[in-house]
C-alpha cells in the first residue's frame, strides 16, 4: 500500500537518510524506533509528503506521490493521509467537534456530512460527551483523541504518527496505542508510528530499527501480505 525506495535526504553536508527502503501493507501498524538523530522523523515527514527527498520514489495507493507538486500534492495529502503529532496542534478557539472537522472542510465536503462523521469518530474514541469543549477544557489524552479524530475524518489510506504519546503519561500512552489497534480492527486503518518508547513499539506488528539514517532491520510478525 505504501512503497518507498532509495530515499536519500541531506541538510548541507549532513546526510540524514541513506538509501532507505520501506514497505507497508494495508492494515499494518508499524513503528519506527531508534535514538534521537537517527532520521526517524525526517523519514516520516518525507513519507507523509510534508517534505521532499533529495532522491528516491514514494508510491502510496498506486500513486507516485513523490512526483506531485503544489495544489495537486496538497489535495492528495488531505484526502489520503492523516497525521497525529506529539503536540496536538488543535485550534484553541474551536471546539473538539470543529477541530475534528477541519480537514473535511478543507476538502470541500458537505458541512453536515463532515460534522456527522466527526461526531461518530469522537463517540468511537470515547469522548462523545466533550464535543463542545475547547482544547483548554480537555485533558492531554482527550486532546490527542481529538487529533486522532481529525486525522481520520477523510478516511485516509494511512495515518502517520510522530511521537504521539510523547506528552502523555504511561497509562494514557498505552490507551492511545491500544486505540490504534481498535481503529485497525474497526476500519482496517494503517499506521506508521515514530516512537522512542520500546515497550509501546513492541505492541506493533513490526518495528523498523533506525540508526544513522539507515534501517538496520525489521522485527516482528506482520499480517499476511506485508513485505518485510
Amino acid at each position: 500500500m505504501l512503497s518507498a525506495t532509495h530515499i536519500n535526504k541531506s541538510y548541507g553536508k549532513l546526510q540524514v537518510l541513506k538509501n532507505v527502503d520501506v514497505r507497508i501493507a494495508k492494515g499494518e501498524i508499524v513503528c519506527i524506533s531508534g535514538p534521537s538523530g537517527s532520521g526517524k522523523s525526517t523519514l516520516l515527514h518525507i513519507l507523509g509528503t510534508l517534505s521532499k527527498p533529495d532522491s528516491g520514489e514514494i508510491v502510496l495507493s498506486d500513486k507516485l506521490v513523490s512526483a506531485l507538486k503544489g495544489k495537486e500534492l496538497a489535495a492528495f495529502r488531505n484526502r489520503h493521509i492523516g497525521f497525529v503529532f506529539q503536540f496536538h496542534h488543535l485550534l484553541p478557539e474551536f471546539s473538539a467537534l470543529e477541530n475534528a472537522c477541519v480537514p473535511g472542510w478543507i476538502a470541500g465536503r458537505k458541512r453536515a456530512e463532515v460534522e456527522q462523521r466527526a461526531r461518530d469518530l469522537l463517540v468511537t474514541l470515547g469522548i462523545g460527551e466533550r464535543l463542545d469543549n475547547r482544547p483548554s477544557e480537555l485533558s492531554g489524552g482527550e486532546q490527542q483523541r481529538v487529533a486522532v479524530a481529525r486525522a481520520l475524518i477523510n478516511n485516509p489510506d494511512i495515518i502517520f504518527a510522530d511521537e504521539p504519546t510523547g506528552n502523555l503519561d504511561s497509562v494514557h500512552a498505552r490507551e492511545l496505542h491500544q486505540l490504534f489497534f481498535d481503529l485497525r480492527e474497526k476500519f482496517n486503518q494503517t499506521f506508521l508510528i515514530v516512537t522512542h518508547n520500546e515497550e509501546l513499539a513492541q505492541m506493533s506488528d513490526r518495528i523498523l530499527h533506525m540508526r544513522d539514517g539507515e534501517i538496520l532491520g525489521s522485527e516482528g510478525v506482520a499480517p499476511a501480505g506485508a513485505v518485510l
